[in-house]
């Protein structure tokens, strides 16, 4: 992350979006542990500038997700900002940072709506964060979108809550499927995170999904996030003799979960879902996770003109190539924006409703349209890992 002098940061805060952040701590918090503030908002006599909020993971164990995400936005806003802003106002985004703790994550919120009176709010990344905070937004009714976060409880928490990317019901299908018809598995153990919203609920579908097509779950053993010995469990799944692994977590723990399955001589391949997108996914695994596949919501060798674009663009701020949080934070950005404009007045009930017009939306991780559930219909794509890297396999439509 990078920082800023002071007086740059002042003199930069009517153009939050676009600019990297210097965290400062927050005021409040519970146990010392307050959510940590990115950037300072417009004051409120500043009437040219409409204040949107973020929340994101940009420390703890998932601080990839957040600032993956962070940038995504940030590029959108400075695009809508330099082509002039919305409704002739430049956009602004306060973030906060959650240290992907749920409870971070409502107090961050809470303080957006109450103190920041943002008109609208992006994230979170993680589903258990993403719930902490819908039922705080819903309640206010201020509209949020998540970008990324997959458990179907999030947007059923009320009307005012969004999401542009595709459910765990349909991801665990999409896995379930490539399973039997690709892999041509029959039997499959599973290794999920019995803390984690998003790692039961996929757990939840594919299983049904794997068995409706025929095949069967071996066993199921869990661990909890932040574990970092999973040998009993794999010695477990070994005995069972599966023919691969879904392993539905968070790159953080996968990477040592591979590691560890390759030196108990459990070669066969790894599954999993959107939740392993992480450079640092192969830091921890090395080589460990040659030969597995994962669901996601992009991939960069999409040769659409618009995806090359957003990864140029991206490369040339950021210096990487983005991942699919970014894409998504991207997507989530852009399709508020142009709720924004759409809307008759900056009133929570006027976006809402201009948010849940979205229709065939040109997003750089799929098209988007939102369903009755204001969930977004899109399709997945299948990546395979090797030598450090991801090869895009194919994709699987609704």
């Amino acid at each position: 992350m990078r920082h800023f002098a002071p007086m740059l940061l002042a003199a930069f805060a009517l153009f939050a979006a676009g600019c990297e952040k210097k965290t400062q701590p927050a005021q409040g918090g519970q146990d010392g542990q307050a959510a940590k503030v990115e950037t300072p908002p417009p004051t409120p006599a500043d009437t040219n500038t409409i204040l949107l909020g973020e929340v994101g993971s940009l420390t703890g164990a998932q601080a990839t997700f957040g600032v993956s995400t962070r940038n995504g936005i940030d590029l959108a806003l400075k695009e809508v900002n330099a082509a002039g802003g919305v409704k002739g106002k430049k956009v602004a985004v306060r973030v906060y940072d959650d240290q992907g703790k749920p409870e971070e994550a409502a107090q961050a919120v809470t303080r957006l709506i109450t103190q920041d009176k943002v008109v609208l709010i992006l994230g979170e990344v993680a589903s258990s964060n993403s719930l902490a905070m819908a039922e705080k937004a819903q309640a206010a009714g201020v509209p949020m979108i998540t970008p990324s976060s997959t458990n179907p409880s999030v947007t059923e928490k009320g009307e005012y809550i969004f999401r542009v990317c595709f459910i765990d019901p349909f991801q665990g299908f999409v896995m379930a499927k490539f399973a039997r018809e690709n892999l041509k598995a029959t039997q499959v153990a599973i290794l999920q995170d019995n803390k984690s919203a998003y790692s039961i609920g996929l757990t939840d579908v594919f299983t049904q999904k794997f068995a409706e097509m025929g095949g069967k779950i071996v066993t199921t053993e869990s661990y909890s996030q932040g574990d970092t010995d999973f040998r009993a469990q794999l010695t477990a799944i070994k005995k069972t003799k599966p023919q691969a692994i879904y392993v539905p977590g968070y790159y953080n723990d996968v990477g040592i979960i591979a590691r560890q399955a390759r030196e108990l001589g459990l070669m066969v391949p790894l599954m999993g879902g959107d939740g392993w997108d992480s450079e640092k996914l192969f830091e921890l695994a090395g080589n460990a996770l040659d030969g597995s596949f994962f669901s996601n919501h992009y991939s960069p060798e999409n040769p659409d003109p618009k995806v090359q674009k957003f990864i140029a663009d991206y490369k040339a701020a950021y210096g990487a190539v983005p991942d699919a949080l970014a894409a998504l934070g991207y997507d989530a950005a852009k399709v508020a924006i142009a709720a924004l404009e759409r809307a008759k007045d900056l009133s929570g009930p006027s976006v809402r409703d201009a948010i849940a017009q979205t229709k065939d939306f040109p997003g750089v991780a799929g098209n988007i349209t939102l369903d009755k559930n204001r969930n977004a219909v899109k399709s997945a794509a299948i990546l395979k890992i090797a030598n450090g890297k991801t090869e895009f396999v194919t994709t699987i439509s609704p």
